[in-house]
């Protein structure tokens, strides 16, 4: 009965041992999240309204996740003064990030975002693990 006892123990000892090894292997080749931030300054208030509804579905049609931070207050901590309004978008990686801002469908909404609001600057920001 020991042998049977040490050797279920040794077997589950491995299996475990596994199951870390190929998570591990999982990991390493996920790519981290980065999150897209854009120092705005809102131009017409009524074009922006309509133009958020487009620019939300285009961004979770790449498969991002618009923050919702069109309105929220912003408040100058440290440095220059701080950006008007502010929109964050939380991808995938930042590959996604980038390919969307060079996709058609965010060029197509140009004419609209042009209107809407100015773009201070935009960056992508990759989020270690």
């Amino acid at each position: 009965m020991r042998s049977r006892s040490k050797s279920a123990m040794v077997l589950l000892a491995g299996v475990a041992i596994g199951a870390i090894a190929v998570q591990g292997l999982h990991a390493q080749g996920a790519k981290p999240k980065a999150y897209s931030v854009g120092e705005i300054e809102i131009l017409d208030a009524s074009a922006q309204a309509a133009y958020l509804p487009a620019a939300r579905k285009a961004i979770e049609a790449a498969h991002g996740h618009a923050l919702r931070t069109a309105a929220g207050r912003v408040a100058q901590i440290e440095g220059g003064p701080a950006p008007k309004g502010v929109g964050i978008v939380e991808w995938n990686s930042l590959d996604d990030a980038v390919a969307f801002y060079k996709s058609k469908a965010w060029a197509d909404l140009a004419p609209q975002r042009d209107k809407a609001v100015k773009v201070v600057r935009r960056y992508v920001v990759e989020v270690e693990k």
